[in-house]
């Protein structure tokens, strides 16, 4: 396969990192809120003094910038074969839009 008949492609919004990462993100900011707007004295007790939801969405959402970024950086090339795409180049027409192969195996 020579290099001039390949098209590269990328994942793109397809990409399982992308999908993630955002909801890694999503998950991460209702934990960060979660833990500004309703951290208690009675939960403080309970964590050691620790605000559990926040740190941990802190870490969701540094979590998710890792996979976006990642997918961003270093994309999935998928390759295609020019060939494959437009037809294999072994089909002949007859002239009423129909398209035959060329292939004469039995």
């Amino acid at each position: 396969m020579s290099k001039a008949t390949e098209l590269t492609k990328t994942a793109g919004a397809f990409d399982i990192r992308n999908f993630i990462g955002v909801l890694l993100g999503i998950f991460g900011i209702i934990l960060v809120i979660a833990g500004m707007v309703d951290y208690t004295p009675d939960e403080a007790e309970r964590t050691g003094g620790i605000d559990a939801n926040l740190w941990t969405g802190i870490g969701l959402i540094l979590t998710a910038v890792f996979f976006i970024a990642w997918a961003r950086l270093r994309p999935i090339r998928i390759i295609a074969d020019e060939s494959t795409e437009v037809g294999d180049g072994n089909e002949a027409t007859d002239g009423t839009g129909t398209t035959e192969t060329g292939d004469t195996r039995a």
